[in-house]
């Protein structure tokens, strides 16, 4: 029985709102609610009254119906984000939008195939399809929402833009105008603070990337597409980057940018690339080019997330899978063994990489991520004869690769099963590819002969020098592979020898396949010294043959009987050509220079093989004297770095030839260029850390100057890959602890902020890691990092005041956060054996802040960056007892003696105040303050101008006691000896130089080496800061202890409301904090004091005299 219509809008209400209650229980019931809403929705839209003369319907029902559906959807909007009722409704309201659109599609199509109906109703429904009781509701629900997106409530725009997410897949046809507002309200709101509405704005923009029209796009205007690639690249939040990420189509004008966040700074974001997005999404890898899929592969595998690599290694395995379905389709037949084709499938996938170039170390990690997600697979490996007569790159890189893996764990029964060659059948097969590979040379050789004077078929020199490439790298993975074989086979040795020895002897051998090699030769002969023998055999035939050709033929070979002989025969032999340089035609100088390069190169794969000492092996005097000295002294910069590379390996093992040659290697540095520059740097490194007790354990001086020309040279150096040598170099010197000079760090922290290296990451990156490691490996470490915050800090500030525009860097608050987190020491790692963890360092980075704080020339923004660092410090109790009373006192003196000139900073000094006063309550409750009077105490009552607190019987301790005859002369305007340098007055020296270095910084800093040049961290004046001075003089120390009881200086205090003020212009230097006292006005107070000071002084003097009848 049908309703009566009052009884149904009567009713309305109850009913939606029991619809909507059933909702919110289970989303299983949905299809079930939509159906009796719909119904709802029928019957109350069929309600209708007639209005001017019955001429116009009014929908009374429609209209009753989407007040309540609104009214009970407006309840949900004001839930936050969590319960699970409240998603539900919003996927309800989704899901009907979907329901009732479908619904007027289907009478629709229901009307149009009905034959029955007549050609003019027909066009009268065509034009009433725009306007349906489904198109009325879901244009009056949109822009009721649209209201929400602009809501001052956070909550209530996130839940309208999550309400037209899940409708905007199934509003099915809207008017333009509704379409317009929609898109400009989802791009505003993309735009919002709320990381979490981003998101969901992101998710309903990307559902009208479909519907976008180019065309439509005013010009100068960004289509949604590229909105959302920028946004995938630069939202500063995680969870709207992978949002985007998510729901942005993969296609060749988004994959760069899809790739691009495989580098992303979030790991879960790393992970979905591979997870979420290539894996499902990419129908083939041959979709990508090589670069690309090096690029994807190597980013996956090489992450430093586990996650992200199980995710990269899943999508590598999901391209096998395809590989292997794709051979199995075309039906090829595998060699005997291959089980259902996977090592066809494994090099299939190698081909997918460059193996014969840059690509092969992707591929091999490929191949291996493949090994460890699924370990049974090499268990299908079986290597018959034929595979090795029919070596490709690719199959030559996977059998490599399966042995290294098999002999990496350790299982040997899966080796013995494989069918491997012994050792004298793989020497055939190495020969075999040896062959070839000198067929192809001698091609080369000959075409260039035949063609000599005409242009050469470009298609022929290509087709060569790939088959040159591919000959190389089988017989380079055939020699990697020869190291992992079994030489108890003697005749198989023997055999692998002489086609390796063969191998180097030619001239024309590849230089890529000379350290494989020597790694051989290294691998198979008795001892080092025989290494060497055969080395150097090698190139004296190599320099006797392009002497006298006719000899190539007639050359003598060191052979394993003879590896214990006497060398005499090799000292018959020399390095030295039989012509000099000046007697060579141009042709044989050119063809001697080529020649001198193949020996050098050998030279040096042979000393970095060599860990015995020089003196030990008298062979290579001669290549040192014939080969590597000649080499130095040349003009040409490839012969002279090769030269320089083969004598700083021979220093690495001769001592004596290091201490001499050094200088010769910092000689170098000033002309050379950049590439010449770094290898000589690297060389001198390596020879500091070899011999460091040499070069800095015995001469200071002569450790300073080392150290100075390192610092000079970086300063003054504008080539990013030299400065990153050198910073690699000092981090390496500073984390072994060979150099302690806080000059040094001070350099490597401010290179390391700079503006100037902002583009260099390799500085960057090695500097990102060496402050974390050196600073949380020892508490000492993080003291030298303290002890440096106060100056860095003062050149850090005035080198982002002068910033130019194009230039940026991280501002003073953010360096000074980086200064507190290195010199944690909740993250000081403790090693056993070890000193205790320093629990203090950050109470003496509070002190050197609170000292600095006194000094009313610093800037606002200065004062209130180091207020704001204090309450991020580590202060707890049971602190020492000089350091809590020390920040006692500049705490409580700081108002009177340095008031702040800004409310806001006073309030973070008070906040910083009371959190100390509770966390060390009870330390202080225990601390006597007239105990502590020493030489340190004076000094600080002295730099903040206060009167040290008076006891009985205190004196001084190691005080500068005035000799006998000073003390005759005291007078009234020398009450006491002027102070020592000690923690006050370094502080102002050390604030001074800091000023004077940043003024000529600034007046030079247009300098193209960049804005260190001139702060002069490498001079004496800086080195002397961190020196205790000595006693001036014995004299001084004995006589300290004349005077019976020493007199404490008398303090006197600022003057409360007294201020000091400069004059610009006056021509006056600024007072600093330690010249402060000498300002004050004298009041009587002070003036007594003083006399009564020098009358207790004239009478000790007195007293001590009186013997010798000395009347005063």
């Amino acid at each position: 029985m049908v309703a009566k219509p009052a009884n149904i809008l009567e009713n309305l209400q109850e009913s939606i709102a029991a619809i909507f209650e059933q909702a919110q229980l289970s989303l299983a019931n949905h299809r079930k609610n939509c159906v009796a809403l719909h119904k709802l929705h029928q019957q109350a839209g069929a309600v209708t009254k007639p209005v001017k003369n019955g001429t116009v319907l009014k929908l009374v029902g429609e209209r009753a119906f989407g007040e309540a559906f609104i009214e009970l959807l407006s309840r949900v909007l004001v839930v936050k984000k969590g319960p699970a009722t409240a998603d539900r409704v919003v996927k309800f309201v989704g899901s009907y939008v979907k329901f009732v659109n479908e619904k007027a599609s289907a009478e629709k199509a229901k009307s149009a195939n009905d034959p029955s109906t007549s050609a003019s109703v027909r066009s009268n429904a065509d034009e009433d399809d725009e306007d349906t009781i489904a198109s009325r509701f879901v244009s009056r629900l949109l822009k009721w929402l649209f209201q929400g997106f602009v809501a001052k409530n956070k909550t209530t725009r996130y839940r309208t833009v999550c309400v037209v997410s899940e409708m905007i897949s199934h509003l099915g046809e809207i008017d333009e105008d509704t379409y317009n507002v929609l898109r400009d309200s989802l791009l505003d709101r993309i735009c919002d603070k709320e990381s979490l509405i981003r998101s969901h704005a992101i998710i309903a923009l990307s559902k009208l990337i479909g519907s976008e029209d180019p065309n439509d796009i005013e010009p100068g205007e960004k289509t949604i597409l590229e909105i959302l690639l920028e946004i995938i690249s630069c939202d500063p939040s995680a969870e709207v980057r992978r949002a985007a990420l998510l729901h942005v189509p993969l296609t060749q004008n988004t994959l760069s940018t899809i790739m691009s966040r495989t580098r992303d700074t979030d790991p879960v974001m790393r992970k979905l690339v591979y997870s979420a997005v290539l894996q499902p999404k990419l129908g083939h890898p041959r979709q990508l080019t090589i670069s690309q899929r090096e690029q994807i592969v190597k980013d996956g595998l090489g992450d430093r997330e586990p996650a992200v690599r199980v995710a990269a290694g899943k999508m590598v395995a999901s391209w096998f899978d395809m590989i292997v379905a794709e051979a199995n389709d075309t039906e090829e037949v595998a060699w005997v063994g291959d089980d259902g084709g996977v090592m066809k499938g494994f090099m299939r996938l190698l081909s997918l990489f460059d193996v014969v170039g840059p690509g092969e170390a992707v591929a091999v990690d490929a191949v291996l991520s493949i090994f460890v997600l699924r370990p049974d697979i090499p268990d299908a490996f079986v290597f018959p004869d034929e595979f090795w007569k029919n070596l490709t790159p690719e199959s030559a890189v996977l059998a490599r690769v399966f042995i290294e893996h098999c002999l990496k764990t350790e299982n040997e029964t899966r080796l013995e099963a494989a069918s491997l060659p012994v050792v004298t059948a793989f020497a055939f097969h190495l020969q075999e590819s040896y062959n070839f590979l000198v067929d192809i040379l001698q091609d080369a050789e000959n075409a260039k002969f035949l063609n000599a004077g005409q242009d050469e078929d470009e298609e022929e020199a290509e087709k060569r020098e790939e088959e040159l490439s591919k000959g190389e790298v089988i017989l380079s993975e055939l020699l990697r592979m020869a190291l992992k074989l079994d030489y108890m086979d003697e005749i198989g040795r023997r055999k692998v020898f002489s086609v390796v020895r063969d191998m180097l002897a030619h001239p024309e051998l590849p230089p890529g396949l000379i350290a494989p090699c020597l790694d051989v030769l290294k691998e198979i002969t008795p001892s080092e010294r025989d290494l060497i023998r055969v080395v150097v055999e090698v190139i004296i035939e190599l320099r006797e043959d392009d002497d006298d050709p006719e000899n190539h033929d007639n050359r003598s070979t060191v052979t394993f009987d003879d590896s214990h002989s006497d060398i005499a025969s090799m000292k018959d032999k020399s390095l030295q050509r039989k012509k000099q340089r000046d007697e060579m035609t141009s042709e044989e100088r050119i063809e001697a220079d080529v020649t001198d390069l193949r020996c050098l190169t050998l030279s040096i794969g042979m000393l970095e093989r060599v860990h015995g000492s020089f003196e030990d092996n008298s062979t290579l005097q001669g290549i040192l004297a014939d080969l590597i000295i000649p080499s130095v002294k040349r003009k040409e910069l490839v012969m002279r770095e090769k030269g320089l590379i083969s004598l700083g390996l021979c220093c690495l093992i001769a001592k004596n030839m290091a201490l001499n040659s050094f200088q010769l290697f910092l000689g170098q540095i000033q002309s050379a260029p950049e590439g010449l520059k770094c290898r000589v740097l690297q060389v001198i490194f390596d020879i500091l850390f070899l011999y460091d007790q040499d070069f800095f354990g015995r001469s200071e001086d002569v450790a300073k100057q080392i150290i100075d020309f390192l610092l000079h040279t970086l300063e003054a150096e504008d080539s990013a890959s030299v400065q990153a040598v050198l910073c690699m170099g000092l981090s390496k010197l500073i984390l072994s602890g060979m150099i302690t000079d806080p000059r040094v760090l001070m350099c490597l922290v401010l290179t390391y902020v700079s503006p100037t290296t902002i583009d260099n990451q390799e500085l960057r990156q090695c500097l990102s890691y060496f402050f974390p490691v050196y600073s949380y490996s020892a508490s000492v470490n993080q003291s030298r990092m303290q002890s440096i915050f106060i100056a860095s800090f003062d050149l850090v500030c005035r080198m982002y005041e002068e910033l130019d525009e194009d230039q940026g860097m991280i501002t003073p608050y953010q360096f000074a956060l980086l200064m507190i987190d290195w010199t944690n020491p909740q993250k000081a790692v403790g090693v056993a054996g070890a000193e205790a963890i320093d629990q203090g360092v950050h109470a003496e980075l509070a002190i050197d802040i609170l000292a600095v704080l006194y000094d009313s020339e610093r800037s606002v923004e200065a004062q209130k960056v180091l207020c704001q660092v204090l309450s991020h410090l580590y202060i707890i109790p049971g602190l020492e007892q000089r350091a809590i009373l020390k920040l006692k006192i500049l705490l409580d003196h700081h108002n009177e003696q340095s008031p702040f000139n800004d409310v806001s900073l006073d309030k973070i000094f008070d906040r910083f105040k009371a959190r100390f006063m509770k966390i060390l309550s009870k330390d202080l409750k225990r601390i006597d303050p007239t105990k502590f009077r020493d030489r340190e105490f004076q000094e600080l009552y002295e730099y903040i101008g206060v009167d040290m607190p008076e006891g009985d019987n205190i004196f001084i301790v190691e005080s500068a006691a005035p000799s006998r005859e000073q003390r005759t002369n005291l007078s009234i305007q020398s009450p006491r000896p002027p102070p020592k340098r000690t923690y006050p007055a370094l502080l102002h020296h050390h604030r001074k130089r800091t000023k004077q270095n940043v003024q000529r910084l600034h007046q030079g800093k247009r300098d193209s080496r960049g804005p260190l040049l001139q702060i002069g961290l490498y001079d004496t004046g800086v080195a002397s800061l961190f020196v205790a001075k000595p006693p001036s003089s014995q004299q001084d120390a004995d006589e300290e202890f004349d005077l019976a009881t020493p007199v404490p200086a008398t303090i006197t205090p600022k003057k409360k409301g007294v201020k000091r003020l400069h004059t610009p212009g006056s021509g006056r230097t600024p007072t600093s904090p330690m010249t402060r006292k000498r300002t004050r006005v004298r009041s009587p107070l002070y003036v007594s004091s003083i006399f009564m000071t020098t009358l207790i002084l004239m009478y000790r003097v007195y007293e001590v005299n009186l013997d010798s009848k000395i009347m005063l």
